[in-house]
């Protein structure tokens, strides 16, 4: 078993390369500059035998942090910010904090299952939802014309949900075109943030490369 997985002090995150539920785990704990051994079990047998040890569903991310062990990217980014505080990706007040939550519970629910299906299906099914997926990124577009982020002008966990999934369109041939430029300058400033570049694998470096 790995280091991390004998009780070593520094957090561990088992991450795939090009999964887009790690990249939202990597970008916050870029954001917070978190102390972590990223483990990629993509390439590193040892760690995916590890992973298949330690966490029931055999799924990455998976985050150890000394005797905890938390799956599912919105349970560990929730961890991550309460434990981690600043800078913080959550409002103070209850009233905010729910308002956040919704729309981060509607563009997992709406949209990243749509992402998932451009990239597990091909033909029409794949042409569905990329269609749906672009229709609905650009009838949104008004709420980004406003702030530089999501909620203010400060970054959030809505905002750290929606980079990777718009740091993709290029690979799902999606582009939005002069309806959704208010999308597009949004996206610029997220995926310009050195914590957001820094949050990357090579992988998915090379996947927007090739795709553009």
């Amino acid at each position: 078993m790995t280091a991390a997985v004998k009780g070593r002090s520094i957090m561990a995150l088992y991450s795939s390369d090009r999964s887009i539920h790690c990249h939202r785990v990597r970008f916050v704990l870029a954001e917070k500059g978190i102390n972590v051994d990223i483990i990629d079990v993509s390439r590193n047998e040892s760690a995916a035998a590890d992973l298949a040890e330690i966490n029931p569903y055999n799924e990455t991310p998976t985050l150890v942090d000394r005797d905890l062990l938390l799956h599912d990217a919105s349970v560990i980014n929730d961890y991550l910010d309460e434990r981690y505080p600043h800078p913080p990706l959550m409002p103070v007040d209850p009233v905010s904090r729910a308002r956040l939550r919704l729309v981060h519970h509607r563009v997992l629910r709406d949209w990243y299952p749509l992402a998932e299906e451009i990239e597990n299906s091909v033909g029409r099914k794949a042409e569905k939802s990329r269609q749906q997926l672009k229709e609905a990124i650009v009838a949104a577009n008004d709420l980004f014309k406003h702030s530089d982020y999501m909620f203010g002008d400060e970054l959030s966990l809505v905002d750290c949900t929606l980079a990777p999934l718009f740091w993709r369109l290029p690979v799902y041939g999606l582009d939005l075109g002069k309806p959704g430029a208010s999308v597009q300058g949004y996206v610029q400033r997220l995926i310009s943030r050195p914590t957001f570049k820094s949050s990357l694998t090579r992988a998915e470096r090379e996947m927007v490369l090739d795709a553009t």
